[in-house]
This record gives structure tokens, sequence and C-alpha cells, in this order.
């Protein structure tokens, strides 16, 4: 599996990068005893091993109320109602659950000093993860993400090696922590003799499964460059049938003002 960015059900199964700025290790908010680590921002701007030491010191830790299982086939292999959310990295938190609430001893697990009694199991290590009665997908939810999918009367317009692939004043505009703007379209106008189905296949846990299209309008393909939601999780249902395209690999144009290139590259 590789990096989730949005996470990928097929080899490219992976994620999403937010850039939280500063975090803090252990404390809660209005304790002025919490000690902060360097921004994200601040990381990036290192030598890459002073980076990767600084990121994996951004560590927060908080316990979560909800009632956290693991079922693989008929077993119930992890049962906990007293887990902790941990963030090893700025992108998603992890369930840290303990040691006594773990049922199947043959489940490889990771260990923290920060947190004793407690152990990591590898998302993909189960077969399904349920908070409270509702099945996770890809990786455990952040709490502090949030998706906004709103309509709205926005002219946009996709261009692709110069030709218009989508012209439409009834965007649905999805808002999501730490993303660019993502401007999902309907099928009636989108272009889409000029897309064509590809077998990829993604995953997020705030949205749902996404499926693909390769977008070519006679200068060569464009892999992958628009994707959609069939059934999206409740959160992100306005998009559901809809067409969006990476801001950052197509001409974009909102309201008569192109956009640039945003920072965050092929985050869903």
């Amino acid at each position: 599996m590789a990096r989730c960015v949005r996470c990928r059900v097929d080899a490219r199964f992976g994620g999403e990068m937010v850039d939280r700025g500063d975090h803090c290790v252990g404390g809660v908010a209005g304790d002025d005893r919490r000690q902060h680590a360097p921004s994200i921002a601040q990381a990036w701007n290192q030598l890459r091993a002073e980076r990767v030491l600084v990121i994996v010191s951004v560590l927060k830790i908080e316990p979560t109320a909800k009632w956290i299982r693991g079922i693989t086939g008929d077993r119930t292999v992890v049962d906990t109602k007293a887990a902790h959310l941990v963030w090893e990295h700025e992108y998603y938190p992890y369930w840290y659950i303990p040691v006594a609430d773990v049922r199947d001893p043959a489940l490889p697990t990771t260990t923290l000093d920060e947190l004793p009694g407690h152990v990591k199991i590898e998302f993909d290590h189960v077969e399904r993860w349920f908070e409270e009665d509702e099945e996770v997908f890809v990786h455990p939810r952040d709490p502090y993400r949030r998706v906004d999918a709103q309509p709205s009367s926005r002219h946009v317009v996709v261009e692709v090696d110069g030709v218009v692939v989508a012209d439409s004043a009834n965007p649905t505009i999805l808002y999501e922590t730490g993303l660019p703007p993502r401007y999902y379209l309907p099928v009636a106008d989108v272009r889409t003799e000029h897309l064509t189905p590809t077998e990829t296949s993604t995953g997020c846990p705030y949205k749902g499964l996404a499926r693909y299209w390769t977008v070519d309008v006679g200068r060569g393909p464009h892999t992958d460059l628009a994707w959609g939601y069939d059934e999206p999780f409740p959160e992100s249902a306005p998009v559901k049938g809809l067409i969006c395209f990476y801001n950052e690999r197509v001409a974009l144009t909102i309201d008569g003002e192109r956009l640039g290139v945003a920072a965050t590259t092929e985050d869903r």
C-alpha cells in the first residue's frame, strides 16, 4: 500500500496531506505546560534528515469516547471503549488500543513509550473496523477534519490541452480541511466524449469510493484526471454522480478568473 493521498483501494491505495501547523505533545487546550513542535511548514524547509526527525516528533495524543471494534471473519478481534487517537504524523491519527481489549494475541502490534498499556494495530491487519456501529474505511477519521459540499452558481470552466472539457454554472464545491476547493460538475456540463473510464478506484474515509476517467482531447491521454463518487458517504452526499477534475492538472477558470496551481498536489 502506498501513502494515503486520499487512500487508494488498488495498488495506489493511500490518504490526504494536511498541514496542521503547530502540534502539541500531550496536554489539552488551555494547558500552558504543553510542548509545541515546529510547524510542518517550518520543518519542510529543513534538510531532509532533519525534517524527518521533526515530523516523527510531531505527536499528539488524546482519548476518544467512541466505541472501536475490529472484526475479521466472524470474530471480534478488537473491542474497546477506551482507545486513544495518536498522531504520529500530520496526515491522520491512529487508534491505540488498551492491551486488555485486543482479543486476538496473534495480531501484530506496535507500542508507544508515551502511552503504556496501549498498542497500535495496522488498519489492514483487520478486515473491518467500526466506530460505534458505523464502518470506517481506509484509516481512522480525524476529528479535526471538516468536509462541506455546497451547491454554487459560480461559473466553472475546465480546459485540457487548450480544449474546454467542462463548462458549468451549477457546480458543487467541496471544501475539506487542508485541501484546495474541489469543483464537482454535473455530467451534463462535461464533454464526456473526451472521458474514458479507468480501472482505478480509490477510497477516502470522509467521501467514500471514487472511480476515475482518463481525459484525451486528441493530444495524448491524461490518466485518471477526473473522478467521481457514485455512492459517497453521508457528509459528502451532495457530490453524488458528479465529476471533478484535478485543479493542479487542468486550466481552471472560476467566474472569469484563471486559477493558479494549488499548493497541494493530487489530494482529493
